[in-house]
């Protein structure tokens, strides 16, 4: 397939968050040009993709793009559909909201790896009308026509998708439930390799985050405030800061972001790792088993496929703060039960190497299967 042109598409970059990350795992298997919607040049400095030939829409030209490109998600779907992509063999979308919906023509191979359908346009619409007060008025009206549309071209744009790939079996029920289109599933790389084996365990609890309302930091900080007796530190940044420091109680220390060598070296210490989110996938946890550090998860969510509760970790059944305590105070009954190599060995399977492996024949696969 070397002599195949290939092109990569991706919603925007305007961080280099976890699909970010899968987006530069794929450039690696197939170094192609880029086309993104908006990107923030500032973030690739000590990515891999600050070699690529990155092609951005007319959304990048518009004002404070970079930090408020959100607020421009009527123009989305025009934005990616005048990506002229007919001079290649192969067009790979990074999708999780309009990347899926570039025009190709009847020759080429379109294969998507979709992080999820558009959240705020599905399974999060009253949640995200509701947390950002467009339930009611005039401006709600207006926000709620907007996310109508863009759910009518979600839908539509399917068609042009000819393979998915989902990035867990729970993005590829979402896939079956909402496009009605089968997915296979391949893992989003994580570099294990980067976080190695720590088998001795210090007395403090860790959760790291982007700290917003669905990352569930704020209930992790009350359930610990609720157990002076034991330590949580707390790593990240966001909108909740102020929020989440005012639940906090002596013994939970906020240090807010720090830098990889910070955030992997408090990894490596933690006696538990604590998740209360229900992501799509989840790379926290499993780097944190890469570390030979058990994980307390909320049990739904990509956490059911990426910690084994009673080996690798322990799940909690709700997302309360009650939930959460019982759950810690189980791990500490059976805290000695948890083996670090075990645990390591388990979050290799999610490696770099492995994903590239995976996709790489999956896409040859699919190209001769439409040859």
């Amino acid at each position: 397939m070397t002599d195949l042109k290939i092109a990569l598409v991706h919603d925007w970059i305007p961080v280099m968050g976890g699909a970010e990350r899968v987006l530069e795992a794929i450039y690696d298997i197939y170094p192609g040009p880029i086309h993104t919607l908006v990107l923030e040049k500032q973030v690739l400095e000590g990515s891999r993709l600050r070699h690529a030939t990155i092609h951005t829409s007319f959304v990048q030209k518009l004002p404070f793009s970079a930090r408020k490109y959100r607020s421009y998600l009527p123009f989305f779907p025009l934005a990616i559909e005048q990506f002229d992509l007919s001079e290649y063999d192969i067009v790979i979308s990074s999708s999780y909201a309009v990347a899926k919906g570039v025009l190709t023509h009847a020759n080429q191979l379109h294969i998507c790896y979709c992080h999820s359908p558009i959240r705020y346009a599905w399974d999060l619409y009253h949640q995200y009308l509701r947390e950002s007060g467009l339930k009611k008025g005039i401006i709600g009206f207006v926000a709620k026509f907007i996310i109508h549309y863009i759910r009518m071209w979600d839908i539509s744009s399917t068609n042009r998708v000819d393979f998915f790939i989902a990035n867990s079996n729970y993005i590829a029920k979402r896939i079956a439930k909402i496009y009605n289109r089968k997915a296979t599933v391949i893992y989003p790389p994580v570099d294990v390799d980067n976080f190695t084996l720590h088998t001795a365990k210090e007395d403090f609890y860790l959760t790291a985050s982007r700290l917003v309302p669905y990352k569930k930091v704020d209930l992790v900080v009350e359930a610990f405030s609720q157990m002076p007796d034991k330590k949580l530190i707390v790593i990240g940044e966001g909108p909740d800061w102020e929020k989440i420091v005012k639940k906090a109680g002596p013994n939970v220390l906020m240090m807010g972001y720090q830098p990889f060598e910070v955030l992997r070296d408090h990894m490596q210490r933690a006696k538990a790792f604590v998740f209360a989110a229900e992501e799509d996938f989840g790379i926290t946890p499993v780097e944190a088993q890469a570390c030979g550090t058990p994980v307390l998860a909320y049990g739904k969510g990509g956490a059911l496929e990426t910690v084994i509760d009673g080996q690798t970790g322990l799940f909690f059944e709700k997302q309360t703060s009650q939930s959460l305590i019982a759950c810690v105070n189980r791990f500490e009954a059976q805290q000695e039960s948890f083996e670090p190599c075990l645990i390591r060995r388990h979050a290799e399977q999610f490696g770099r190497a492995v994903f590239a492996s995976k996709f790489k024949q999956y896409v040859q696969d699919r190209y001769e299967q439409t040859r």
